[in-house]
């Protein structure tokens, strides 16, 4: 745990620690490019390799994809309570996809042509659903559900099995209760290539999306260009602001739950009471010893910072834009206005972030590693292909000629300027 104070002569400097830059080490790099290639040259033959390689299990052609059999054994394992959580946590995605929908439009312009947008789902779209340390079940509804809900006919799944070639029954039951329609037991680079290139089993997709680790990230970037994809979402991130009203025992309890994720994350309290600094730390390493995952909380880099105002809290925040902020002060909402870079804002001492990881209705994947500052989170409309449409008739066209041919003359494209005035000839 880092400790900064306003007061600290090298204050200003040490903030520097709490950029991130979401740039991948040159080994990641170049392994990635290596099992990229690979996929791309030999297909599922590859794919199977790398996943008995990187710790899966040993798996035959035949065998990557989920059958029906084992989605009814899921569906028969899991526990009621769990069927009445994801259903929960569908609804409220469903519900929030469903109002953040675009759709399409048309007008006139000032010379009288027809525009307007129309707005059509991709028709076959790859999540990549992390089952490694923990077996996201909440990522298969914050994903597949918005897929679903643009009306994507094909949601193709990638996300690992265990050693025996299992996929967690409680996730084969959330992917397929949240629309997936096709899912194959592997993960790492080699999902993310095989869905972006395509093998002998797995037909390649229009666009890539979901969470993962350093691996799966730089695999997106790299097949960006083959396919599209959503944003890079890295290791996870929070933000907290608070004042000398908060309760410094949820502070602590938020500030671990996303420490929980392990390698790479990043907890950072800002607060400009002295009191409550100390005693979110005395909370903190209290709670810490309570906890099951300690060697992935041990690997989180944590700081703690006392500020002279919270105005100087959020240049914090806007320079760090978090994956995720919460505000914990009597002006929450004042503050919040303030916030130019955050994925998602929790409001008050009773808005935890895993409300928002879990149940709230946006999706969970949001941007890291600094990227909040040019990026969104994940939402309907990423899912949705946009074509702009253009009708003119005689009339609007004669008003739209003269700038035409004078931005053809301009440009020196006499052609472009001909193309049109050549329709209002007689």
């Amino acid at each position: 745990m880092t400790i900064l104070r306003h007061t600290d002569r090298d204050f200003k400097n040490a903030l520097k620690q709490l950029q991130r830059h979401a740039e991948p080490a040159p080994e990641v790099r170049e392994r990635v490019s290596e099992i990229i290639g690979a996929v791309r040259k030999r297909g599922d033959a590859a794919v199977l390799e790398f996943t008995e390689k990187f710790g899966g299990p040993r798996l035959r052609a035949n065998q990557l994809r989920v059958g029906a059999a084992e989605l009814r054994a899921a569906g028969k394992a899991v526990a009621a309570k769990t069927k009445a959580a994801i259903a929960t946590a569908h609804e409220n995605v469903r519900d929030f996809a469903l109002r953040s929908m675009r759709k399409n439009w048309s007008a006139k312009n000032r010379q009288g042509v027809q525009v307007g947008e129309r707005f059509d789902p991709f028709q076959r779209v790859g999540i990549y659903v992390p089952g490694g340390t923990a077996p996201l079940v909440s990522t298969a509804i914050m994903t597949c559900t918005l897929a679903a809900v643009a009306g994507v006919p094909e949601i193709v799944v990638t996300t690992p099995a265990d050693k025996s070639g299992n996929v967690n029954p409680a996730l084969l039951y959330a992917l397929q209760f949240a629309g997936a329609t096709e899912i194959y037991k592997i993960g790492g680079a080699q999902a993310v290539a095989a869905v972006a290139y395509g093998t002998e089993t797995i037909a390649p997709v229009l666009k890539i999306y979901g969470p993962g680790n350093a691996y799966v990230v730089e695999a997106k970037r790299q097949v960006f260009g083959q396919v599209a994809v959503d944003l890079l979402p890295g290791p996870s991130e929070i933000l907290i602001i608070a004042d000398s009203s908060a309760n410094p025992a949820w502070i602590a309890a938020d500030m671990l739950a996303q420490a929980e994720h392990g390698h790479g994350s990043c907890v950072v309290f800002v607060t400009n009471s002295a009191r409550m600094l100390a005693e979110v730390q005395r909370e903190f390493d209290a709670q810490l010893k309570q906890l099951s995952r300690q060697t992935h909380l041990a690997e989180v880099s944590t700081f703690l910072v006392l500020v002279k105002s919270l105005k100087d809290a959020v240049q914090i925040a806007n320079d760090f834009a978090p994956e995720h902020l919460s505000l914990v002060a009597k002006d929450d909402e004042k503050l919040a206005a303030q916030i130019r870079t955050s994925g998602a804002i929790f409001l008050g001492g009773m808005s935890p972030v895993v409300g928002g990881d879990f149940v709230a209705g946006p999706s969970h994947e949001l941007p890291t590693g600094g990227a909040g500052k040019s990026f969104p989170g994940l939402t309907v409309d990423q899912f949705q292909r946009r074509t702009s449409i253009v009708r003119f008739d005689e009339k609007s066209l004669r008003k739209s000629l003269d700038a035409i041919e004078t931005f053809s003359a301009i440009e020196g494209l006499d052609a472009h300027g001909r193309s049109a005035a050549i329709r209002l000839e007689k």
